[in-house]
């Protein structure tokens, strides 16, 4: 089941609820205000990558030209996505 987010239509808090695909909102309890009644509305998201798609590899990190962060051993780094 994934995760969704929703908004109060009473007081707009937004939260997240695990619950079905199907599932629209209906009867979901504001952890705020305790108001049930909420709407699911789209999610922001990251995706894993390069923070700066722009910058070229050696252009002055500390990784000696690799294009990855000072911590990475160039594979699946989640500080960098090198």
């Amino acid at each position: 089941m994934p995760i969704y987010e929703f908004r109060c239509l009473n007081c707009g808090h937004r939260f997240e609820r695990l619950c079905s695909m199907g599932e629209k909102g209906e009867g979901q309890v504001c952890p705020a205000c305790r108001s049930t009644g909420a709407q699911r509305v789209m999610s922001s998201f990251a995706s894993p990558g390069k923070r700066d798609a722009g910058s070229s590899a050696g252009t002055g990190n500390s990784t000696g030209g690799s294009g990855g962060c000072a911590g990475c051993a160039g594979g699946s780094c989640t500080t960098c996505g090198h």
